[in-house]
């Protein structure tokens, strides 16, 4: 192996980071442009709640716990160790991005989005804004945003690929 191919292995190497790095500041702001949206319509309007369909409402809460609103609580002590959970999760996940080679690289990626989002306004507001209320007549689904969508998708298709993966290895 020569200088210039060294040379070219890194710049493919840097290209890479730098559109998974482009990848992630989309979903990032994407999911950061609607939380501003929201917040905003909320605080002209002076409304946090806006009637979208039969089964569709923008109702705007502020979510200190985690995904969907679980372990919604007002202890400091334990909403600092969950951000802290967030970041080390936010690491591995990182690890994940640099170890994996195949498609599944871009769900990882997709996860990071949205999870970039959720910390970054943990961390600004001390809560995470949700908006998005799905319901069937009095039956409300939790309360989420763009960056829980990110992070779903991003997990059940991780689910799905490691599915499919196992089932063509045993075949």
């Amino acid at each position: 192996m020569d200088v210039k191919d060294i040379h070219d292995q890194i710049n493919f190497k840097v290209f890479k980071f730098l559109l998974n790095s482009i990848f992630v500041l989309i979903l990032f702001s994407i999911d950061r442009f609607s939380k501003i949206y929201v917040i905003e319509l909320a605080e002209k309007n002076e409304i946090s709640e806006i009637y979208i369909t039969s089964f569709l409402n923008s109702y705007l809460v502020w979510n200190t716990g985690i995904a969907f609103g679980l372990f919604s609580l007002s202890n400091e002590l334990t909403y600092n160790l969950f951000t802290t959970l967030i970041v080390l999760i936010n690491l591995i996940i990182v690890y994940l991005i640099i170890a994996t080679n195949d498609f599944r690289k871009y769900f990882f990626l997709l996860i990071l989005g949205g999870s970039f989002g959720n910390l970054f306004d943990r961390l600004y507001y001390g809560s995470v804004p949700d908006f998005i209320d799905f319901h069937i007549g009095n039956f409300h689904w939790f309360i989420f945003n763009i960056a829980d969508i990110f992070i779903t998708v991003g997990v059940i298709c991780l689910i799905l690929a490691e599915l499919l993966y196992k089932k063509e290895v045993n075949e």
